[in-house]
């Protein structure tokens, strides 16, 4: 007996035909995960005393290699990232520039170009201290820093290590 065909599955060149996308991930997301497992394997070898220099270093060297207007986001988002949490530990994760306490990612940035999207965004994990009542928002999308943004950054990194 021939087994059933199954109807949901398209082949790969029906969706060309009719120009749909096939599920799955994108190049973006495939390359941040191939990203996510040279850190990890970084991690397990780098002792806790060359965390922050080895990672300030790895941070620096991915802002240098993002495109403008991203790059002068991200360095001053670094620099106000240190003044106002200087407790966090620069990393990066899946790519991105980022920064843990602990070993956990706290908060992070996120290029635009990096995923083709019309923002960057400074998002928080779940180890941030930003909880406010049943719901607050994790990520913010940045189209530019100037100081009042850079003031209300600084508030919100403090908190969410306080």
């Amino acid at each position: 007996m021939k087994p059933a065909k199954n109807d949901t599955q398209k082949s790969s060149e029906s969706t060309k035909a009719t120009g749909e996308e096939p599920a799955g991930f994108t190049d973006e997301e495939r390359v941040a995960m191939r990203e996510r497992l040279q850190e990890l394997k970084v991690d397990t070898r780098r002792s806790r005393r060359t965390d922050r220099a080895d990672g300030e270093a790895a941070v620096l060297a991915k802002i240098a290699a993002l495109p403008q207007p991203d790059r002068t986001m991200a360095e001053r988002l670094h620099a106000i990232i240190k003044a106002n949490a200087p407790a966090l530990v620069p990393k990066t994760w899946y790519g991105m520039p980022a920064y843990a306490r602990d070993g956990h990612v706290v908060c992070f940035f996120q290029s635009a170009q990096k995923f083709k999207t019309r923002y960057a965004t400074l998002g928080f994990s779940d180890k941030a201290n930003l909880d406010d009542g049943p719901m607050w928002p994790t990520a913010f999308a940045l189209k530019e820093l100037t100081d009042a943004e850079a003031a209300m950054i600084g508030a919100l990194v403090r908190k969410a290590v306080s």
